[in-house]
């Protein structure tokens, strides 16, 4: 569960982030358009997953490391 958290927290994070700006951007300029979301909070999560995939992978390295470490015990 801890490293689902840790893999997933940076584009989670980022998405609200990205989504809570542009809805005060809209709040403040009266824009109401619904596709205005998108294409910004998609751009940022695929920047953040680019550059937070060594770590991503490092975790879930580390946890097959201690999966496989607790099935050769038996």
């Amino acid at each position: 569960m801890y490293v689902l958290l840790e893999v997933s927290a940076p584009a989670m994070l980022t998405a609200l982030v990205v989504g809570l700006v542009i809805g005060l951007l809209q709040a403040l300029t009266q824009i109401q358009e619904a596709t205005l979301v998108f294409v910004p909070k998609i751009l940022a999560i695929f920047l953040v997953l680019l550059i937070s995939l060594p770590f991503a992978g490092q975790a879930m390295q580390g946890l097959m490391n201690d999966i496989a470490a607790r099935i050769s015990q038996f």
